[in-house]
């Protein structure tokens, strides 16, 4: 696969379950080495990790250590810099709490004292804190609600347009990323089948693969859902085998 993500775009990348999201979202920030080819940022090959280089991984519970205030996970980062003072860390990491929606007197709180889609703020803040330049968002909001699921949306948009950010989108929810990208790309069994502006790809898919996810995507319309059924069945007879979520 080949891909480049601009300054300040958001790239979703969808598929199936097994489909290599995950796999390629965590080499772009190095947290696994490609077993070829390589990875360039800023026209540069990346060969370790970095900081404006950052990831929100998608279950904030085992992301976020229990033992730990969920300030003092904000902290982490400004910390490991070792460029500012005790007091200024603190006051920092105030800062991003309240940056992303949350309470800054609650820097002492525990994470099993908030609810999801507060723990997942406090993730996003986490990832702030180094001032990255491009954010990997693995599954962001798959464990939240729908209503909390929209307003985490809102939140990375409006950080987004706030600082400038590049954003990485993966999920299985074809709605979603929709929603939250510029451009998609479909990925199935770790390669690239189909790219491009999100409304050419939703609108106007030309892989057989994609056809068949969208197809894929429950509706409340029994003619369209009817439809879709035929387009899935059509799909399967020439082989293609697709897994809805």
């Amino acid at each position: 696969m080949s891909l480049t993500v601009a300054q300040g775009e958001s790239l979703g990348i969808v598929g199936e379950s097994g489909s290599g999201k995950t796999t390629l979202g965590r080499m772009l920030v190095r947290l696994l080495e490609p077993s070829g080819g390589s990875v360039h940022y800023r026209g540069r090959e990346l060969t370790g990790i970095r900081s404006d280089l950052q990831m929100v991984f998608q279950d904030p519970v085992s992301s976020l250590n229990p033992r730990r205030s969920i300030g003092e996970s904000v902290a982490d980062p400004l910390r490991a810099a070792g460029t500012l003072t005790d007091a200024e860390i603190t006051r920092r990491a105030r800062e991003l709490l309240e940056r992303v929606g949350l309470d800054p007197r609650w820097y002492h709180r525990y994470p099993h004292e908030l609810s999801g889609g507060q723990r997942q703020r406090v993730g996003i803040a986490r990832a702030l804190a180094p001032e990255p330049r491009l954010i990997v968002c693995d599954e962001p909001v798959s464990a939240l609600d729908v209503t909390t699921q929209a307003q985490v949306l809102d939140l990375l948009a409006q950080l987004q347009r706030d600082l400038g950010l590049a954003l990485v989108l993966i999920s299985h929810d074809l709605a979603v990323v929709r929603q939250a990208s510029d451009r998609v790309v479909v990925m199935r069994q770790g390669t690239v089948v189909e790219e491009g502006p999100a409304d050419t790809v939703y609108d106007a898919p030309r892989a057989p693969y994609t056809k068949a996810l969208l197809a894929a995507v429950p509706v409340l319309d029994p003619v369209e859902a009817a439809r879709r059924r035929e387009a899935r069945r059509s799909s399967d007879g020439g082989g293609l085998r697709v897994g809805a979520r």
